[in-house]
């Protein structure tokens, strides 16, 4: 059977750039805090990486802030800051925030008080791309660095979070991006690496491997790869609305991420559809992979007012650089069949 990954937003798979990158970073011997030959060039990698990933989000090297990923990004921004959010929000930042802000049925925020607010640059559930107001105290841009054109110095935004393994590098590595000026308390405390702003010895090939995707994800970007990836979303979905004219779409009329598609189908378990099209040979997934191992009702989708049961029969396909026209008719062929085997019991 012929595999085919449709998780892209759970973790893209490793670009080759990245783990070439990373493999010449294993033959460095020193530690980037040494001031010897060895440790000045292993901190040049690092640096080098750092201006790598700055130039990819349109923001400055000295106010990129290497972290274990976007989750201790999160938490290093958001402790003890009482800041408020939505409950469309992922849940490494919906753990620090106020999940008072309401999301309307295509899962757009409206913030009023900016400074103190974060608002999700787009959604991994559903796609979904917000308008990020001036002033912003944060925005994870996890999902759309990468897939949509940024730059973090004209956004207006105080912080921003983004994580490697999303866009083509390791997992276990991300960053916290600041505004020029802006200084934060460390958390980990110890050392004075990363500029005072979080101790510990860097995570040299993983922050190699980081650098070497950014750029490379940039490249991608301008070359248009994601619209090609759109026009492959939009094959997907015709092929699915054909297969199932009581299927909704999520945030259809929203603008979205250009790989993502989140479809409901009431009666028919997320849970039931992604172990179907895995035996099938197909990856896809029934939410956030970071609550893996808990298939349940998406808090995203409730939040934007889906009722319980409707929330728990949505499931997300996320395309790539790497998919092609017959993996997404390959996938709308065997999901249709299931469907009509899911009708037919019904009767």
């Amino acid at each position: 059977m012929k595999r085919c990954y449709l998780d892209w937003n759970a973790t893209a798979p490793l670009r080759p750039e990245a783990k070439e990158a990373m493999i010449a970073a294993m033959d460095l011997v020193g530690n980037p805090s040494s001031v010897h030959a060895e440790g000045r060039a292993a901190k040049g990698l690092v640096e080098r990486a750092r201006r790598q990933v700055a130039e990819a989000l349109g923001a400055q090297a000295a106010d990129i802030v290497f972290t274990s990923g976007a989750t201790e990004a999160a938490a290093l921004a958001l402790e003890g800051r009482g800041l408020l959010g939505s409950g469309i929000e992922h849940d490494a930042v919906g753990a620090w925030i106020d999940p008072s802000l309401p999301a309307d049925g295509n899962g757009r925020v409206e913030v009023r008080d900016p400074a103190r607010s974060v608002l999700q640059l787009a959604n991994s559930e559903t796609g979904v791309i917000q308008d990020l107001p001036e002033g912003l105290a944060l925005s994870d841009m996890t999902q759309g660095f990468g897939k949509i054109p940024l730059a973090f110095d004209w956004s207006g935004v105080e912080m921003a979070l983004v994580s490697a393994h999303k866009l083509g590098g390791p997992k276990g590595v991300g960053a916290l991006v600041l505004k020029r000026g802006l200084e934060i308390a460390a958390r980990l405390r110890g050392g004075g690496q990363e500029m005072g702003r979080r101790a510990g010895t860097e995570n040299v090939i993983g922050i190699a491997g980081f650098g070497a995707a950014a750029e490379a994800a940039q490249r991608d970007l301008e070359a248009g790869v994601w619209e090609r990836v759109e026009k492959l979303r939009r094959i997907l979905e015709k092929a699915l609305e054909t297969s199932a004219e009581d299927s909704i779409f999520v945030g259809k009329s929203a603008r979205r991420l250009p790989n993502t598609t989140c479809l409901v189908v009431s009666g028919w378990r997320g849970e039931t559809q992604v172990m179907q099209m895995d035996l099938a040979g197909f990856a896809i997934s029934a939410g956030s992979a970071c609550s893996s191992g808990k298939v349940r009702a998406s808090r995203v989708l409730r939040a934007m007012g889906f009722d319980e049961g409707e929330a728990s029969c949505a499931i997300r396909v996320s395309l790539g650089p790497l998919t092609t026209e017959e993996d997404v008719l390959r996938f709308a062929d065997a999901w249709g069949a299931q469907y009509r085997k899911m009708k037919a019991r019904a009767r």
